[in-house]
Formats: C-alpha cells, structure tokens, sequence
C-alpha cells in the first residue's frame, strides 16, 4: 500500500508533509538512486506557476545534484514540455512540480521515465520506498559525486517546435479561438502555438501571480470561456488546467464539451484518418454511458480501465491502441506524445474540424450525453466501501431502482481525501436526487464532521 504517491504523483499542502523542502531534497535523492545509469545522469525539471514550485524545484535540484545527477532546469513549463524534453535528451528521468487542477496552496510531483512515460505502479512503488528510507538517513559524504544545475534557455521553444510538428499539415488561418490558460503553465507556451499555426487569439488568465492559478478560471471553471467565445463570435476555446496536461472545449455556440464527447470526435476523426489503429479506444470506469453507445456506431470498440491517466495509457499498450482519455479532458494520442497535452488535444480537435468541414457543435453531435451527477463528498477515512454497510445497502438500493437506465459509481479521490459519488440516470431530476442519497449516506457514515 503506498503512502505517498496518489493517482498522478505525490500531492499536499506545500510546506506540509509531504510538500516540504526537505522531502523534496528526500525525492530527489532517491530518484537519482533509482533512475541514474552510467550513460545518463540527466534530470529534467519543470513547474507550473504556483508561488511554491521555486521552493520544491530547489529541494529536488538538491536532492538530485547531491547524489551525481546532474539537473536540467525548464523553468515554467506544460508537463507533457518536460516529458518531450526528457526523451529528446535522453534523461534518465523528467520530473514537474505542480498540483495540476488544485488550488495554490497545493503542490505536487510527478514523474517520468526517461523515455517521457509515466511511471508504471511497480516502478513507482519502488521509488516511493526508496524516498523513505531517504528520508530517514543521514546526509552523504562523498564530496566527488556532486551533479550540476543547469538551464535549459529554449525549453518553450523546443515544445512548441514539438507541438507544430505534431500537426504538420494543419493551418488554423481564419479561425478565431479563445484560449484559457488558468494562469498556469500554458500562458506562454498555448499563445504562441496557435499564433504561429495561424490563428486569431483572444487569451484569457494568462498573467500568473503565484497566487491565482486555477482560480476561478481554466478546465474547471471554464464560464468566463463560454461568454468570451460568443461574445467574440469565435470558433471555438479551450480551457487548460493548471500545468496543461489537461483541456476543456468549448464550442462556437458556447456550450462546454465533456472530454467524453472531445474523445469521440478524435476517435472518429482518426478513423477516417486511418490512425485509429485497430479501431480501438481507451476511456475509463468514469466516462458516460453516451461514449460507448456513439463509438459503437462508428464500428469503434470501447476498453475502459480504471482511473488515471496511467492506467489508461497501460491498458492502451495492451490493446494496441493509439487514443484513450478520461471524461476530466485528459486526452492521450500514443501516435503523437507519451502523455496527456492539452493543447496538442485542442489542436487535434480543430484538425477534426478542418478535415470535416465541420464547426465542433456538429461534431460533438456524435454522442449524446446522458445525465450524470458526480458530487464530491470529503472524508476522514477510505474505508472499502464494500465494508461500509450503510453505503453498500444504499448503493444497492438506488441500483435495483435505475436498473438498465443508468448506473452507479464510488471511488476515492487519489490525490485528495474524497469520496466521489457519481450517478448517470434517465433523467437529470432523477439522476441528481439518485446521487445525493448516496452522498448523504457517505456524510454521516464516513464525512469530515
């Protein structure tokens, strides 16, 4: 059972355990341990814009440099920028310092393999012992083992270079787009992709303080989004999250995207492109219910693994299969990147655009959505909910009462102490009384008091 690492890193309040300076000098240490070989002692680093990331980034520098690896610093910069950056070169690791979509106050650390994957769970149960035991042992002596810190200036450069090669055939001349950057690491990164492929931009929260990431702005809040799409009279926006691995899509009509429906659109789109290899697609135990149906249409067969964008890229190696995400809008395009890129998503959603002639409403028609209600309940404990009778017997209950017209679903947050409660029914009145019920249970059963 791991204690540190969650479904996407090792997340917490900075300056708390284990979000302090000296877990991150702990962190790495052992990476270098578990990650350094003869041929490759790089160690790329990447932050988003959180007034924590300059505290942690030095910590693991530390870390790194005291046990002879030497440290490539990226600076502001997209997670899947650091992954791309750590296989171009040839690190034995890539590491981001960033809590993704959670409030400042938050941080966190992720990590990928030298070839810009995420860890397998083997691997990062592996590494999560080895920060232990760092953290627990005394500082080294061997003053001949010391790494170098160094910058790497062209970071943005080369993974924008990367992104438009990604799409080399697709211009986006005459199109207007609004681009949320959340105040993250897409705020210049995202605006200078679209402007050099083309595009009129309009951008929104794309001036960091160290304080207002994701605040009431990016994928999870994406209504200053919707308005500025129609006021502008634009063909579409894209909300990133706090470190741009993740994006929500808005329409010209300004209704918001599911990711569900932004990963139909690609599955077919890539099907017509004859990129869809073997006609599969990866999604996960979360997506709605309209993915699978509008996929089956298409003559798309539909896997689902569990949660994180980790277990889908492991079952997508699996399956053969090239394009797999989660309904949160983490997209992956195994034919294009390691990992989830929100603005490579967003790019891919406006080629489906361009080779169909098509404005993204008509395109997102493929699937109907059906009513799903997900209410995040906080907790004091993650007891299996199996064991919790008054949860279990409620479930049961509202699962006789939906029978084929719906479906229910309970998980723990990885990265947060939440119950997630999350119910899809025939209707939105039915679904949303279907999913308080069982919140309620999970309040007094097992809720912070």
């Amino acid at each position: 059972m791991k204690k540190l690492f969650g479904t996407d890193g090792i997340r917490g309040v900075a300056n708390r355990h284990p979000m302090t300076p000296e877990m991150a000098v702990a962190i790495g240490k052992a990476i270098a341990a578990c990650f350094k070989t003869d041929s490759s002692s790089r160690v790329v680093i990447g932050k988003d814009t959180r007034i924590s990331g300059d505290m942690l980034e030095c910590g693991l520098a530390a870390g790194l440099c005291a046990m002879g690896a030497d440290v490539c610093l990226c600076g502001v910069l997209p997670t899947p920028g650091v992954a791309a950056i750590a296989a171009k070169l040839g690190a034995c690791a890539g590491i981001v310092v960033s809590a993704s979509h959670n409030p400042y106050a938050d941080n966190g650390i992720k990590v990928f393999d030298g070839n810009g994957f995420k860890l397998s769970e083997s691997a990062e149960q592996e590494l999560e012992e080895r920060i232990l035991k760092e953290s627990q042992r005394g500082p080294h002596s061997n003053a001949h083992a010391v790494g170098r810190c160094d910058a790497i200036m062209d970071a943005l450069d080369y993974y924008g270079n990367f992104l438009v090669n990604a799409v080399p055939d697709l211009s986006l001349d005459g199109l207007r787009l609004v681009l949320d950057c959340s105040h993250g690491a897409t705020f210049q990164a995202a605006p200078d992709v679209f402007s050099r492929l083309g595009a009129e931009i309009v951008v929104l929260s794309d001036k960091p303080d160290g304080v207002n990431i994701n605040a009431g702005c990016g994928s999870q809040h994406p209504e200053a989004l919707r308005k500025a799409v129609v006021k502008h009279k634009a063909h579409a926006g894209f909300a990133f999250d706090g470190d741009g691995d993740r994006v929500i899509a808005v329409d010209e009509t300004g209704r918001v995207l599911t990711g569900d429906q932004a990963l139909a659109v690609c599955a077919v789109h890539m099907k017509q492109a004859g990129r869809l290899e073997g006609s599969r697609v990866v999604a996960t135990v979360m997506s709605n219910m309209g993915l699978k149906i509008a996929l089956k249409k298409q003559g798309i067969r539909l896997f689902l693994a569990q949660v994180g964008d980790r277990h889908v890229m492991e079952m997508m190696k699996s399956e053969g299969a090239v394009l797999g995400g989660e309904d949160s809008g983490h997209t992956l395009f195994l034919d294009r990147h390691t990992t989830g890129d929100g603005i490579l998503t967003a790019l891919q959603l406006i080629e489906a655009m361009r080779s169909a002639s098509k404005p993204l409403s008509e395109l997102a028609g493929i699937m109907s959505v059906f009513p799903q209600i997900l209410i995040n309940v906080p907790v004091c404990e993650k007891p299996d909910i199996e064991t919790v009778a008054g949860i279990r017997d409620t479930v049961g209950q509202v699962e006789t009462r939906l029978g084929d017209e719906g479906r229910v679903l309970i998980r723990y947050s990885g990265t947060q102490p939440l119950c997630r409660v999350m119910v899809e029914g025939p209707s939105q009145k039915e679904t949303r009384t279907f999913a308080e019920e069982i919140a309620e249970k999970v309040r007094v059963t097992i809720g912070k008091a």
